[in-house]
Formats: structure tokens, sequence, C-alpha cells
């Protein structure tokens, strides 16, 4: 294993009237080291494209998962997609990016618009090999990835934006090229980084696309382990064992939890200080322990992080509420979200007396279920995720 990971983040926007959208994206994994991204763009819009895609995204990808090489797979897909006798063109158009053991990219294209590639901040010529596969023209790349790499897939949606509108001929792909140039230095993920360039699309059709509009982007950076505490262990005499675990792990350190920080200023031998400015009325504050990255509240912070997770797979439209707050959620969310490849979640099975008042809404299994919710929602993300009870 190297210390490379593929952050992958795409997002979508329908034709306007359109309830299901014509494109569809597809990762799947093949082993802790490699993914394969399918972008497939059905013909038209609605039912009939998102089927088309979504079949054509499903099958290449599950061929590729049980260990079919790239090229069989597409000469499968070509061979089996029908043609539109009006329009001449393919009933469904795909782009295909296989991440190899984080070391090599695969690309195939067919009849999307041309990925782009990005290294040291600069628009990459990139190597293409034509292909004919079934009389269908393919594109074949294959790459040695480096950190800072990003890759960006588009649908013809992003490049027909603003036709009629905006540009006379749409947002060319050199436009698209370079309003991404400009935004693959900064620290932004891939995901947020797709859902810049797909509202920049939606405002260029003026609110109302005129297309299916996709973007897929992987960015390549370097693996960032972060280890999260919550909660103390049902039986006090792990204490010790679950703290030297617990900072025994490289990375950032997070404990979540006022009792859990409190064993953890005793096990350090390091005061417990708290913080008195609110980031956010609906958060409890912070606190600083010497040796600890962050400090803070256990079950109500948790619960706004688990929030925050669930949009962020989506439609990610709560990124402004986290993104620059100062309160516990939100400095959880910037570790996790924009940070952290390897999560290590450390959970103590201890029952908190304050949390078994019938009066308030909060009992040991909802405080399991925390755990159990953002860890489905970190791996969504991509991440790898080991969950330790104690």
């Amino acid at each position: 294993m190297n210390d490379l990971y593929a952050d992958i983040g795409y997002r979508s926007i329908n034709h306007v009237g359109e309830t299901l959208c014509g494109d569809h994206v597809e990762i799947v994994e093949q082993g802790d080291e490699s993914r394969v991204i399918v972008l497939a763009d059905g013909l038209g819009s609605g039912v009939k494209a998102s089927i088309l895609s979504t079949l054509t995204s499903r099958i290449i990808s599950t061929m590729m998962a049980e260990g079919m090489s790239i090229e069989d797979c597409v000469s499968t897909i070509t061979a089996t997609l029908p043609v539109c006798s009006e329009r001449d063109v393919a009933y469904s158009t795909f782009t295909i990016i296989r991440i190899i053991e984080n070391r090599n990219v695969e690309i195939m294209q067919y009849d999307n618009p041309m990925v782009i590639y990005i290294r040291d901040g600069e628009i990459m010529d990139y190597p293409r090999i034509e292909m004919n596969m079934e009389g269908k023209r393919v594109y074949k790349t294959n790459i040695r990835i480096e950190e800072g790499d990003l890759i960006l897939a588009v649908s013809d949606g992003c490049p027909h934006a603003g036709i009629g509108n905006k540009y006379n001929f749409g947002w060319q792909m050199d436009d698209i090229a370079d309003y991404m140039k400009m935004m693959s230095n900064g620290k932004f993920t891939a995901k947020t980084l797709a859902t810049m360039l797909i509202d920049e699309v939606n405002k260029l059709y003026g609110e109302e696309p005129g297309d299916d509009a996709t973007a897929c982007v992987v960015k390549v950076i370097k693996r960032e382990p972060v280890n999260i505490l919550f909660g103390p262990p049902s039986n006090k005499d792990d204490c010790n064992r679950m703290m030297n675990l617990f900072f025994s792990k490289k990375g950032k350190h997070i404990v979540s939890g006022g009792t859990t920080a409190s064993i953890v200023a005793g096990f350090l031998k390091r005061p417990l200080v708290p913080k008195l400015d609110y980031g956010n009325s609906d958060i409890p504050p912070i606190a600083e322990i010497d040796g600890v990255d962050l400090v803070t509240e256990g079950v109500i912070t948790m619960n706004r992080v688990v929030e925050y997770a669930g949009d962020y797979v989506n439609l990610n439209e709560k990124y402004e509420d986290w993104a620059c707050s100062t309160d516990g959620a939100s400095l959880i969310c910037r570790i996790l979200f924009e940070e952290a490849t390897d999560i290590n979640f450390f959970v103590g099975r201890a029952i908190n007396p304050a949390h078994q008042n019938p009066d308030l809404p909060i009992n040991f299994s909802i405080k399991m279920n925390l755990v159990e919710e953002l860890s489905k929602y970190l791996k969504e993300m991509g991440k790898r995720v080991q969950t330790i009870y104690f």
C-alpha cells in the first residue's frame, strides 16, 4: 500500500421538468486500493435516458468488479448498445476511470466530452490511443498518478450550458478546464469541486437546465488518518488499554463527550480547559486538552455531524453551514470530510446515567446508531472506516 488516496466526488442536475436524471455515475471497489468509476450519459432525458445510463454504468462496473479487462468490458458494451437511427448517435455514452492500486489510472472514453487532467496546476495534454471497437471509436489512456492530480469527467450537459443565453456556443470544455484549474489549487474535496462546477453550470442555464449535467472529480491526495474517541468503556479497567490504543494511532485525535474528555485529561495528566465562545448556539462549546487536536461535547455534536454527512453525500446543500463555522460539529466535519481518508472510531459502551432520564431524547442505542450511521456516510464518501468497541 502506498500513501496515495483517490478522493472521488460527483454531482448531477436534471433536465428542467424531469424527475430522473439521464446521467448515472457508478463506483465499485476492486480491493482496498483500486476503484472503477463509470459516468454514463443516456440519450435524451427523463426515464428512458435514466434507464439506459444506469444499465450501461452498472453493466460495465459489474463486469469489471468480476475481473474482466477494461477492453473486454468496453467491447461488450459497445457491441450491445444500439445506435439511434434518426441521430446516428449511441443511446448511451460513457467514460470509465479505473484507479489501479492508487498508482495508475486507466481511462476509456466513448463519445462523452474528453476527460480533463490537471497536474501541478496545469492542464495536461495526456496521451490517447484511438481504438475501434465494434465500429465505434473509443479512446484509451494509461497514466501513472501523482499526488495533486485532478481528473474531471463530465456529461455533455456541462459544455452545453449557456447556449442561447450566456454564450452563443455554450460553456466550452476549454472554459470548464480553466475554471477547474483555478479551483484545483485550493483544499476543496472532490465532492465540493464537482458541486461548485455543477452550480456554475446551473447558473449558466438560468436555473433551468436544457440537458442533464454531471461532473465527476477524482482528486489524488495523501492518506490522512483520523482517530475519534467517543464515550468511555463499559469496563473501567479497560480505560488505560483504550487510551493507549487510541493515542498509539497516527494522525489527528478527536475526543467527543464530556466524561470521555475528563478520562483523557486524567490519562494525559493535562488540564481540560473549556472554551466559552459558542460557534453555534445549538451546539455545545468545545474544549482543549494539550495533546488532543479537538475536544467536543458528545451526542448533540455527533448528531449534527451525522446530519451534515447525510447531506454531503447527497446534494451537499449545507456546505456553507459547516465549511467556515467554528462550532464542534463543523470542526469535526471539516476534518472528516475534507482531510481524513482513514478513520478509526474508538467507541465506549458505557451507559451515561444522564442519558437515562426519560425526559431526554437520548439513550444508549441512539449513541450507537449515530456511530453506525456516520460510518455508513463516511464509507459512501470513499473513506476507510474501522470501529473498535470497548
